[in-house]
Parts: structure tokens; C-alpha cells; sequence
């Protein structure tokens, strides 16, 4: 298993940390941002397929800032996908 970490930008996530293996998403955690909201995300996510997760958040805007922490996974997921 393969710890990731990604600084993301635009948001109010200042990290965020999962693991991969076999191309699904595990111990997803958020630095900063809406707590609730971010575990939820993370509950949701674990044990699913990585980039199952990547399609269904790419997009997702948050109060019009052309991304969201949920968007910015996508964009985490998709490049530790790139890396395996």
C-alpha cells in the first residue's frame, strides 16, 4: 500500500492524505477544510475504486471557485494514479 499526499489549491484543504492499492483508495483524510463534510468524503470513499471516486467528484464546485476540496481529490486521485 502507497501513501499519498497532495497540497491542494484554491480550497480550504490545506492536505490530503490517502493510501492506494489495487487501484482502491484507502485511510483518506483532509487537512483543514469542512470537517463533517470531509469525513464524510472519506467514509465514502474507502475501499472503492480510485477512479470511480475521481470521475464522480471531478467538477464539483464549491461557492463558485471553479473547484472544491471534492474536486481537488479528483485531481489527487488521478495523478497517484498516473504514478502506479
Amino acid at each position: 500500500m502507497k501513501e499519498y499526499t497532495f497540497i491542494p489549491a484554491g480550497v480550504c484543504a490545506r492536505k490530503i492524505t490517502f493510501s492506494l492499492e489495487g487501484g482502491r483508495i484507502y485511510g483518506l483524510s483532509f487537512e483543514g477544510g469542512c470537517n463533517g463534510n470531509l469525513k464524510a468524503i472519506g467514509r465514502l470513499a474507502e475501499g472503492q475504486p480510485a477512479k470511480r471516486i475521481a470521475d464522480i467528484l471531478r467538477g464539483n464546485d464549491c461557492k463558485g471557485r471553479g473547484t472544491s476540496c471534492a474536486d481537488q481529490l479528483s485531481k489527487a486521485i488521478e495523478k497517484a494514479l498516473s504514478e502506479e
